[in-house]
């Protein structure tokens, strides 16, 4: 189970972008996480009429390293870390470890 998944509201501890807040929109197995918002780079791209693809220079996301994020807890507003815990169910969810929190639904 993956500490930061999909749709999670991450604020970037370094970097260039260092404390700007975004969700999560795509997490790669190789540890790296596209954030909405963050990471923007310029890309000079060739257009294809085929594909309704239009030329010039494209703003678009790249991947950031997910030991560059932390996971933001709405109720205290900082970045926090994440822990695991097994329910009495056997299931095993996400927590915050400052509160305990669950962090899953």
């Amino acid at each position: 189970m993956q500490k930061i998944k999909r749709d999670d509201k991450v604020m970037v501890i370094t970097g260039r972008d260092r404390g700007k807040i975004g969700t999560v929109t795509r997490a790669l197995d190789d540890g790296r996480l596209y954030v909405s918002g963050i990471n923007m780079v310029k890309r000079h791209t060739k257009g294809n009429p085929q594909a309704g693809q239009p030329g010039g220079i494209i703003e678009k996301e790249a991947p950031i390293e997910a030991s560059n994020v932390a996971i933001y807890n709405g109720a205290t507003n900082k970045v926090d870390r994440v822990g695991f815990k097994i329910l009495a169910d056997g299931k095993k969810v996400r927590i915050f470890r400052s509160s305990g929190d669950q962090i899953d639904s």
